[in-house]
């Protein structure tokens, strides 16, 4: 088993511990974020009608139009800003943070910061 194969496992592991007591309601949808090298990505979604309710991510151009600025930090806040404003508009203020089974450091964090800071309660 090759190092990458080994490390996507323990990450699968850890969002199975996370998503086993974390999920989204129709009061309270569950915000996911999935990072990759090149993009960050942000959903809120609710589990129990199995519905994507707001999405966001660097993918988008109006979300982020600088590639250099997608895989980092910034592109992470200007998600996180996004989602927020996004979500707003959608009515939803509540959600339950799923990290993924990523750490709660770096882009995760800003894009978590950048959505508290725009409104969303988590």
């Amino acid at each position: 088993m090759k190092a990458i194969e080994k490390k996507n496992l323990r990450r699968k592991r850890r969002k199975q511990h996370v998503r086993k007591n974390v999920t989204g309601t129709a009061d309270r949808p569950r915000l996911t974020v999935f990072r990759s090298n090149k993009n960050i990505y942000a959903q809120i979604i609710d589990d129990m009608a199995g519905h994507t309710l707001v999405a966001a991510s660097t993918a988008e151009k109006s979300v982020c139009d600088d590639p250099i600025a997608r895989g980092n930090r910034k592109g992470a806040k200007l998600v996180g800003q996004s989602l927020a404003e996004k979500a707003t508009k959608a009515g939803i203020k509540k959600v339950v943070f799923d990290r993924n089974g990523c750490a709660f450091h770096g882009r995760v964090k800003e894009l978590a910061e950048a959505a508290r800071e725009g409104g969303l309660e988590f």
